[in-house]
């Protein structure tokens, strides 16, 4: 048999493992993604994601050039054959710049899907905002049929809003536009 202290040393040589059970904290996720946006965060957000779409647009139209420059810079030309009445090197030409026009329409799709990407845990939160800001737009804009070729309605889907303050600049806008279009008629 063994004794008492020969008991107690093997004891201390075999440990049980010790489990350590973490409690899920839900304060952590809380306060990485709150619950609602402010109009000012939301705006915010709205600007930095403007930004993006900005970044992206030069480099995509570079890359139409180059892709454009690569293909139509490539193609065997006979320049006594026109091209729909075109000299071939100017349609070739016409045609790389419409691979530039291509790439820079295409940036801000890019760069809005990139930022998406990147933002993608606070998304839902942004589209219910982007939601609530498009009925405040669409109820509060002047109607386009009061425009004319020479006084069109200011921002009409309020592209250029980025803070509170240009947002009551807007409404200041869309209400003198109003008045001027209504009471000019009469």
């Amino acid at each position: 048999m063994l004794t008492s202290v020969a008991r107690s040393a093997t004891r201390q040589l075999v440990k049980k493992p010790r489990t350590v059970s973490r409690l899920k904290s839900t304060t952590a996720s809380a306060a990485t993604t709150p619950a609602t946006l402010t109009w000012p965060e939301y705006l915010a957000i709205k600007r930095n994601k403007r930004k993006w779409q900005m970044a992206v647009t030069f480099p995509c139209a570079m890359l139409g050039f180059a892709s454009g420059v690569a293909y139509f810079g490539t193609l065997e030309t006979d320049p006594m054959k026109p091209i729909l009445g075109i000299d071939p090197f100017f349609f070739y030409g016409i045609c790389t710049v419409g691979c530039v026009g291509v790439g820079a329409i295409l940036g801000p799709t890019v760069g809005t899907a990139l930022w998406r990407f990147t933002h993608r845990r606070s998304v839902h939160l942004i589209d219910s905002k982007d939601h609530q800001f498009f009925q405040r737009i669409a109820k509060n804009r002047v109607d386009a049929s009061l425009q004319s070729p020479t006084a069109p309605v200011p921002d009409y889907y309020g592209e250029k809003i980025g803070s509170l303050h240009q947002y009551r600049q807007w409404l200041r806008d869309q209400g003198k536009y109003k008045r001027k279009a209504v009471f000019e008629e009469k």
